[in-house]
């Protein structure tokens, strides 16, 4: 796909992967659409601005994803500003601590809802505006969580988990519209969730678990997704960078 003139919603945009992701496809050539759940932060004007600063046009859009009417909405007002929509880009997400025996149910809600349900609710109003136009592309944002488990989060891991296949369900059931939708899992990337983990962990992860011995960058994970979406024969797959991370057994 040549996103010359073509129009992308990034959800969790503004922050992490989906900053890094919303200026790539911008520098592409697209103009964005970022959703967060405070259009006039810090981080959303940043965006903006340097989506801007691209000569692209660039919607901050506050909504909450784990409200079914927001992540309509948000296609809605994406079409109404910009005019069409090809690309959907789902990032947003949130943290979801608690074995199977703690979590509690509210943060097992909103882990769905957020995560898998909004998937549901923004790919229902995306696809009839990328329908006629017989193009399209859809990616969503998984985990190496949803590959492995993750002792702690089970929430987490499991809709993580859900989000690969719900992409080859989509990818059989749109192929024929030549929308084409995957999944990108990264594994430890060096976002504001990163901050959350202990020196520990962190020690553990670059000297024990990651075989090259580094945390991944947003920017890393967007040029996958930009890969993604301009390739025309990728539809259906889940793409893993991780830096060797669940090819490992410790």
């Amino acid at each position: 796909m040549d996103l010359n003139g073509k129009v992308c919603l990034v959800t969790g945009g503004v922050r992490g992967i989906g900053a890094a992701t919303a200026i790539r496809l911008a520098k592409a050539g697209a103009d964005i659409a970022v959703q967060s759940r405070d259009a006039g932060s810090d981080p959303a004007l940043e965006v903006k601005a340097a989506v801007e600063a691209l000569g692209r046009r660039c919607v901050s859009l506050a909504a909450d994803m784990a409200v079914p009417a927001d992540a309509a909405r948000v296609v809605a007002e994406t079409v109404e500003a910009l005019g069409r929509l090809d690309v959907l880009v789902h990032n947003a997400g949130a943290a979801a601590p608690g074995s199977l025996l703690t979590v509690s149910e509210e943060v097992w809600n909103h882990a769905f809802a957020v995560h898998v349900h909004a998937a549901f609710h923004l790919c229902r109003a995306a696809v009839p505006h990328m329908i006629p136009n017989r193009e399209g592309a859809i990616v969503l944002l998984g985990s190496t969580a949803g590959k492995r488990g993750v002792l702690g989060a089970a929430a987490y891991a499991i809709v993580k988990g859900a989000l690969p296949q719900f992409a080859r369900v989509l990818a059989r059931e749109l192929a024929d519209h030549n929308i084409r939708v995957n999944c990108v899992s990264p594994g430890v990337i060096r976002t504001r969730f990163q901050d959350m983990l202990t020196e520990a962990q962190v020690k553990n992860n670059l000297e024990n678990r990651i075989p090259l011995h580094r945390e991944g960058t947003p920017d890393e994970v967007a040029q996958v997704i930009e890969t993604v979406v301009t390739n025309n024969f990728i539809t259906g797959e889940e793409f893993v960078l991780d830096g060797g991370l669940t090819m490992r057994m410790a």
